[in-house]
């Protein structure tokens, strides 16, 4: 859905790019309401009211990524697509270096040099464009931030779209409010299809962020972080065959880099999360056999202080000669636990 997106924002022009970000917090604000409404989950409000803190990191997150989508839907619709793609492309490596630089994280050699290898498709991408790819720099680093603040936040998928969407409910409601007043929204004056297409842009919002968050539970991290570059391979597919936009040598050789960076984070990934797992099963196995060794320890003192059992049985006497061999008598090896 990600993916295929910049096929809808098209479809509702005239509407610019600010009245439809606009309905698109409007509207998702009303579908999550719903959302929580049906699952009724709404006990974390009182909850969030009460954390000043808290309140504040979401109008950062909301403010950031209100940016991202304005800055995506404008290049949508602006011709952009392969740009805007470069910048979703170039988004994991703008977030381990904000971990780097902010939460003072120590990468693995590997992750430098695709960090260093990214700079360089940026510096090959800046000569092509003979100016820096500022859109794919605005969308890589509103949606890195927008992630670092997701992750102090440490609230659910849905709630937190409703938390972020509501703070932003009121600027985008007086908003719409002053263009239709004004005479300049196409929201009522461009046809009821037009007006679906708006209303929906809350379902093409949220459905996404739904249906990621419940993925984030159910499948592991490592083929989750590799489903995310699906999104920005059809948006660059969408832009060539779709939106016939220019693929000059210099454009491609600026790819091809952050790609390259892409295939050595993802293989850094993958070895580190079997290097991992095979140490949490090496662990695992150790306490196992150190708590089977305890258990046996245990018992054993138990065993070794038993008393040998007493009758009063009398020995049988028998008559019978007692033969006598020159074959040397045999030595037991084993005690007996009595002994």
């Amino acid at each position: 859905m990600w993916g295929l997106v910049p096929l809808y924002w098209p479809l509702l022009e005239p509407a610019g790019a600010m009245e439809i970000l606009a309905h698109r917090m409007v509207w998702s604000l009303a579908f999550v309401a719903i959302g929580l409404l049906a699952l009724r989950r709404w006990g974390w409000i009182p909850e969030l009211i009460r954390q000043p803190r808290k309140l504040g990191l979401i109008a950062v997150a909301a403010t950031t990524i209100s940016l991202n989508w304005g800055f995506y839907i404008w290049s949508v619709n602006t011709g952009h697509v392969v740009e805007a793609s470069l910048g979703y492309f170039i988004n994991p490596l703008v977030t381990i270096a904000m971990g780097v630089l902010l939460l003072k994280e120590r990468l693995r050699p590997a992750q430098w040099t695709a960090v260093f290898i990214a700079l360089a498709a940026v510096l090959v991408l800046a000569v092509g464009y003979g100016q820096p790819p500022w859109i794919s720099l605005v969308l890589a680093f509103s949606f890195a931030t927008y992630g670092l603040v997701k992750k102090k936040i440490n609230l659910g998928g849905l709630e937190s779209l409703a938390a972020e969407t509501a703070v932003l409910f009121l600027p985008a409601f007086g908003y719409l409010v002053w263009l239709g007043v004004s005479g300049s929204a196409t929201f009522g004056s461009e046809g009821t299809g037009q007006m679906a297409l708006l209303a929906a842009t809350g379902v093409v919002t949220a459905l996404p962020l739904v249906c990621f968050g419940a993925a984030a539970i159910r499948v592991p991290l490592s083929t989750l972080g590799l489903l995310q570059y699906l999104a920005p391979v059809f948006q660059f597919v969408l832009g060539i065959t779709y939106f016939h936009e220019a693929m000059p040598p210099e454009r491609w050789a600026g790819f091809s880099l952050v790609w390259l960076a892409l295939a050595i984070l993802t293989w850094d990934a993958l070895r580190n999360a079997r290097r991992t797992r095979a140490e949490a099963l090496r662990l695992t196995a150790e306490a196992a056999a150190a708590a089977a060794e305890a258990a046996t320890a245990a018992t054993a003192p138990a065993q070794a202080g038993a008393p040998v059992p007493v009758t009063d049985a009398p020995v049988p006497v028998t008559d019978a000669p007692v033969p006598v061999t020159d074959a040397p008598l045999p030595v037991a090896e084993e005690k007996t636990a009595g002994r």
